[in-house]
């Protein structure tokens, strides 16, 4: 099934494609108009303005609460009618330390607030508390995409894997553009990374 979407696209890789080279865009006015600095790093709200950003050329319901349930593979993400408690606790959750900040990003994954781009938004999220908290940031091109959906699918049971993988990532280059956008790359999505294994084939 192709999501609806204000495109009119009806083939589920034309809208894949579309929705990659947009939200690059977007993510690319993002970091350059200095509209991130401006956000509430750690909150749902700040995760919600960076959605509705992304995909607001693309999708209705951009920055707003999914209300379907969803799963990848056997992993269902956080029902419905528990969504709003989640995202009001992890509002709350610490973020002081780079542990701490982990552990909030693998609890947002769980929530997967929106019906689609939680990937992108998160990551974004995630090095927007970085940023504010430790003065740093991911560099994606150091993360390995199989490595990181594995170890993001096994995060809700133990998050050491994640926490590794990501931990000797960190950069100080927080102003880097080709550090920032490396982590919108929609292959370290679930769904984008076959597509982009299949675009490989292709080629």
């Amino acid at each position: 099934m192709v999501l609806e979407n204000k495109l009119g696209i009806t083939e589920s890789a034309e809208l894949a494609r579309e929705e990659e080279r947009i939200s690059k865009k977007k993510a690319l006015e993002l970091f350059e108009q200095g509209i991130l600095d401006s956000l509430d790093a750690g909150t749902f709200e700040a995760l919600s303005e960076i959605h509705k950003y992304l995909f607001d050329e693309i999708y209705y319901f951009a920055g707003e609460i999914r209300n379907v349930n969803i799963a990848k593979g056997n992993f269902r993400f956080a029902p419905v009618m528990y969504l709003n408690q989640a995202l009001e606790h992890i509002d709350k959750m610490p973020q002081s330390t780079f542990e701490e900040i982990i552990e909030k990003y693998v609890e947002m994954n769980v929530a997967h607030p929106f019906r689609e781009g939680n990937g992108r938004s998160t990551r974004i999220w995630l090095d927007l508390i970085f940023k504010k908290e430790l003065g740093k940031v991911v560099d994606w091109s150091k993360v390995d995409k199989e490595d990181y959906l594995l170890a993001m699918e096994r995060s809700p049971i133990k998050n050491v894997e994640i926490r590794e993988l990501l931990k000797q990532a960190l950069t100080p280059d927080i102003n880097d553009r080709e550090v920032y956008m490396k982590g919108i790359d929609a292959s370290y999505n679930y769904e984008g990374y076959f597509l982009y294994k299949l675009n490989e084939l292709e080629i």
